[in-house]
């Protein structure tokens, strides 16, 4: 993913298309002196639509567009004829993506699976013609139903990236490095804090082309959940992993103590993330020799499961393929 295209806000107007009104026609044919009514039903004004689309991963192509306007249903017509339709507006849109109402933060739409489409501003009902109203005691109706008017509100699409593994960590942890390891991703590296400054995604492959999918969260240091650093911009892409990967390197001064840091983060940005799966990679382990390790590990005073590894070595990267494979089937 490259920085500048990766946008998971975006803020729009949106306006449905008004209902066409009814007819209220009648029969005029030569010989036929009393024709009756018969005028037509008016045509439904045009959805808002959101659809999912696998083959997207930002909502890059909505950043500017800020008005999105769908069509106004035509008028009946004669001989019962009804009016056209207006035509819908569909907005293509990532797996992962909701919307809400600007006005009072209501969920009205998740997107979930490719395909998958969801109303979320419905178009005017067309009115009814004439005809409808004809009866034995009202046989000549001069009136018709006007169409439902439109419906206009501002909405708020936010993008939650879709993963089996989040990898969680300070900056500068090890966790874009382990992401090109392990995947065909090409984050950028850098010894320096935030050089991640966007989720990046990878597809791992796994035994008997199997596969899951790695997203490298970035922005979290102490007081992120308050807004310090990157603040929240990106802690809500973790809601969305099925299992959390702790990224903390093995030359920390407190193992115990980052990683009780980085799960406080979590649990004070939405306390739901202390149920998923946890696990821990205890990164640059290539500068630990077999009695610093065992030094380190009776240290560790934590209850999930925990390697040591190191990407630059590829110390133990398939072990930690096999405990995320069987930790995401368990």
């Amino acid at each position: 993913m490259a920085s500048p295209n990766f946008i998971d806000y975006v803020k729009f107007n949106a306006r449905s298309g008004r209902g066409g009104a009814g007819s209220a026609h009648f029969r005029r044919e030569k010989f036929v002196p009393k024709g009756g009514p018969d005028g037509g039903d008016g045509g439904r004004g045009g959805h808002i639509i959101l659809r999912g689309n696998t083959q997207l991963w930002t909502l890059l192509h909505l950043k500017y567009r800020k008005h999105v306007m769908a069509k106004n249903g035509e008028g009946g017509g004669p001989s019962r004829k009804s009016g056209a339709q207006g035509e819908d507006i569909v907005l293509e849109v990532p797996l992962g993506t909701i919307a809400r109402l600007e006005e009072t933060e209501e969920k009205v739409a998740e997107i979930t699976e490719d395909g998958q489409e969801i109303i979320i501003l419905e178009g005017g009902r067309g009115g009814l013609g004439n005809d409808h109203f004809k009866s034995s005691t009202n046989q000549s109706p001069r009136y018709a139903q006007p169409g439902e008017p439109e419906k206009e509100a501002w909405f708020i699409l936010e993008l939650k990236v879709l993963a089996d593994v989040g990898l969680i960590g300070f900056p500068n942890a090890g966790k874009s490095t382990l992401l090109s390891v392990i995947s065909a991703a090409k984050p950028e590296i850098a010894d320096y804090p935030f050089t991640t400054l966007t989720p990046n995604l990878g597809v791992v492959e796994y035994r008997d082309f199997q596969s899951f999918i790695v997203a490298d969260i970035p922005g979290i240091i102490e007081g992120a959940a308050e807004g310090r650093g990157l603040g929240t911009r990106f802690l809500r892409h973790i809601e969305r992993n099925s299992i959390l990967l702790f990224i903390i390197p093995a030359d920390t001064d407190d193992i115990n103590q980052e990683y009780q840091t980085l799960l406080s983060e979590l649990e004070s940005y939405n306390p739901e993330m202390m149920d998923k799966k946890r696990l821990l990679a205890i990164s640059k382990a290539d500068l630990l020799d077999e009695e610093l390790q065992e030094a380190i590990r009776e240290e560790i005073n934590i209850t999930i499961p925990f390697l040591f590894i190191s990407s630059a070595q590829n110390y133990q990267i398939a072990e930690l393929k096999d405990l995320i494979w069987q930790t995401l089937h368990s």
